[in-house]
C-alpha cells in the first residue's frame, strides 16, 4: 500500500520537531532576489518545490550553492546571506529560532 503524500502541515510539523519556534510555508515567484540580509536567530529552509541559490557574501571566498526539493538549508544566526529564487519559483517551509 502506498503511503499518503505529506502535506504542508506535515512538513511544518517536521521543522517544528527540529526545535524551530516560528514555522510557516512560504512561496516566492520566479527569479525573486533577496539582497544581503541576516536573521537574529538560526533559520532553516526546507525546499518543497522549485529551487533557491544562496551565498554568504561576507565569507572569505563566497560561493553560490543551489538547493532543490528535499534540501534543508540552515543559516546561522546573524550570518549575512543573499538568495536568488529559481525560474520556476520556490515553495519552502521556513523555521526561525527566536
Amino acid at each position: 500500500m502506498a503511503s499518503k503524500a505529506k502535506t504542508h502541515t506535515d512538513y511544518e510539523n517536521e521543522v517544528r520537531s527540529w526545535g524551530f519556534t516560528t514555522v510557516y510555508t512560504w512561496t516566492d515567484g520566479p527569479n525573486k532576489h533577496y539582497k544581503p540580509h541576516r536573521h537574529s536567530g538560526l533559520a532553516t529552509h526546507l525546499i518543497l518545490d522549485g529551487q533557491l541559490t544562496i551565498t554568504y557574501p561576507k565569507d572569505e571566498n563566497p560561493t553560490k550553492t543551489t538547493h532543490t526539493v528535499g534540501d534543508r538549508v540552515d543559516v546561522e544566526a546573524r550570518r549575512v546571506h543573499e538568495v536568488w529564487i529559481g525560474p520556476q519559483g520556490c515553495t519552502m517551509v521556513l523555521g526561525e529560532q527566536d
